[in-house]
């Protein structure tokens, strides 16, 4: 990996809200594994007062199929700037998770009347040159896609007090809806009058396209809503020191 803090992965989230709700949401290990589709479990471990936080992951992969892993984390809750920073190393040891050891950050930036909610991570696959292959073409896009879709469900429990079991269920009745749209016209065409089916062959690829492209309703989580790419005033201003300061106190979990 990379070094300094510059992260494979990146998103951003603006969210109205106020810091201290976001940080306990996204640090308290019951709030944040609410939220964040990366993570089935989060459980602190036991360390002694002023010492990074050592914790346990898991992630639920399959039925009946879990990989787990550990990590640490340091945060500064008061840097003189108004913002909050924290910083994490992870690694997994079981043989069936992609991910052998990572690292990254989030950032909390208050802006005017919301707040800049950003993570940068990366981690380095395991699996040798296929790992590689398949952390390119599919495991990375999912990452940050899920990472992105989280960020988004977080701040709609922020913003508009929706849950994120309740947002889950809405998204998934907004796939559900969207799926049987198309399938209901493909299974019009077979029995349709000779007239029509043409007219019904053109219109479910549209009808697909609209499913596809349509964003989703204002209260569904929507990864696209988030940022992927560091803003350009935050690449003029430079990036703050201060996730790379953390990580230099973490040892490997």
């Amino acid at each position: 990996m990379g070094g300094g803090c510059r992260m494979g992965l990146y998103v951003e989230a603006r969210i109205r809200a106020g810091i201290g709700e976001v940080w306990d949401r996204s640090q308290v290990p019951q709030q944040h594994q609410r939220w964040d589709l990366r993570f089935g479990e989060i459980d602190y471990l036991p360390c002694a007062p002023g010492e990074p936080q050592r914790f346990r992951y898991a992630t639920r992969v399959l039925p009946g199929l879990t990989v787990d892993g550990t990590g640490i984390s340091a945060g500064e809750r008061n840097r003189p700037d108004g913002t909050r920073t924290s910083a994490l190393r992870f690694a997994s040891a079981h043989p069936l998770s992609l991910i052998a050891e990572g690292r990254g950050y989030w950032r909390y930036v208050p802006d005017g009347e919301a707040l800049r909610f950003l993570t940068g991570y990366d981690y380095r696959p395991r699996w040798g040159r296929f790992g590689r292959v398949v952390d390119r073409l599919l495991f990375r896009p999912l990452m940050g896609w899920a990472t992105a879709w989280s960020f988004d469900r977080l701040r709609l429990w922020c913003e508009r007090g929706i849950t994120p079991e309740r947002s889950l269920r809405q998204a998934l009745a907004e796939l559900f809806v969207r799926v049987a749209a198309v399938v209901a016209t493909a299974a019009l065409a077979p029995v349709a009058p000779v007239a029509t089916i043409s007219v019904l062959a053109a219109t479910v690829p549209a009808v697909a396209a609209a499913a596809l492209l349509l964003p989703p309703l204002p209260t569904t989580p929507a990864a696209r809503r988030c940022l992927r790419r560091p803003p350009e005033r935050a690449a003029a201003r430079g990036r703050s020191t201060a996730p790379t300061a953390l990580l230099a106190t973490l040892e490997q979990p």
